[in-house]
């Protein structure tokens, strides 16, 4: 009889990984939780969070230790290492991850998204130097600095609000001429005195010597601005969006997505593979958010329970 480390590897350790893992082992599964870089996912990234519900303010930090030890006490065995590939493996899976291979019998994809870069001259050169994708991470070495964020949706408003209570001045240059973020947001960026926004504009290069120094900007709309302009600052946060991140899954062949990259499942979180699950921010859909990719996790790991039931012969030993 084959043996298996766990009857479900959930790959991913944000909200959804987390959440699934809390269903899976409620459902009497054993769990094994991969994720190289700890718990909490793109949640860790948000210094304040009004929109879950039950919460009228948590941290992204609070938020993932509460779920992470909702897992942990429920049996869930949480690993810190990074899932290299995912294969077929005699009517189950097989899981490389940097520690090694183990069998599971059932995979739940949660391995979300990872910041979409600008890939203008500069940006690669200056990463941890001036460029950062992550205001609550970074923010605390601009104190009382002038910075520029670039994007328009939740994340980019968030992290210049974020970075207004700190630094000396901060610049929202978005290519739209509308921003993509809640009104609320927005409404709270006006009434910030040492916000400006430059609107139908786009970083071109980000220039300086050893550390960030400006960037150049090159402008679209209709406001009287130079351009190409260059912008003296002391850092660039960038917040252009997204892109899915995975393992290697070269064995499906026949795995569907979507023309961006991110996976594309039925409502019950399956994947065109049996017994493969995507859940939260990796799944093609039209809301990102902690509480969508909550309820895939929970969707994904009952849909997996089910399936397992269904296949008994694969039912192995854990160990």
């Amino acid at each position: 009889m084959k043996e298996y480390k766990s009857d479900v590897a959930v790959i991913g350790a944000g909200p959804a990984g987390l959440t699934a893992a809390i269903y899976a082992a409620r459902a009497g599964l054993s769990v094994t939780v991969f994720d190289g870089n700890g718990t909490g996912g793109q949640m860790l990234l948000a210094h304040e969070i009004e929109n879950y519900a039950g919460f009228k303010k948590i941290s992204g930090m609070e938020l993932s230790d509460a779920m992470t030890a909702q897992a942990q006490a429920l049996g869930a065995d949480i690993t810190f290492s990074s899932v290299l590939s995912v294969s077929p493996n005699d009517g189950a899976f097989s899981v490389t991850s940097d520690v090694g291979v183990s069998a599971h019998r059932a995979v739940i994809l949660a391995t979300g998204t990872s910041r979409r870069k600008l890939s203008v001259p500069g940006e690669e050169e200056f990463i941890g130097r001036g460029v950062s994708y992550c205001a609550v991470c970074d923010g605390r070495f601009f104190t009382g600095k002038d910075v520029v964020v670039v994007g328009g949706g939740n994340t980019a408003v968030g992290d210049a609000l974020y970075l207004s209570k700190i630094c000396k001045s901060v610049t929202l240059i978005h290519r739209r001429d509308s921003f993509r973020a809640d009104q609320i947001l927005v409404e709270r960026l006006n009434a910030c005195e040492n916000v400006k926004t430059i609107m139908q504009a786009r970083v071109e290069k980000i220039t300086g010597n050893f550390r960030v120094e400006s960037a150049q900007i090159l402008c679209n709309g209709k406001d009287t601005l130079p351009s190409p302009m260059i912008l003296p600052t002391d850092g660039v946060f960038v917040a252009v969006g997204s892109v899915p991140t995975l393992p290697s899954l070269e064995a499906f062949s026949s795995l569907a997505k979507d023309q961006s990259g991110y996976l594309i499942t039925d409502e019950r979180c399956q994947t065109t593979i049996p017994g493969l699950y995507a859940a939260g921010d990796v799944r093609a859909k039209t809301l990102r958010q902690i509480a969508t990719a909550s309820a895939d996790g929970a969707i994904a790991a009952v849909e997996a329970s089910e399936f397992l039931v269904s296949h008994p012969k694969n039912k192995g030993t854990a160990v």
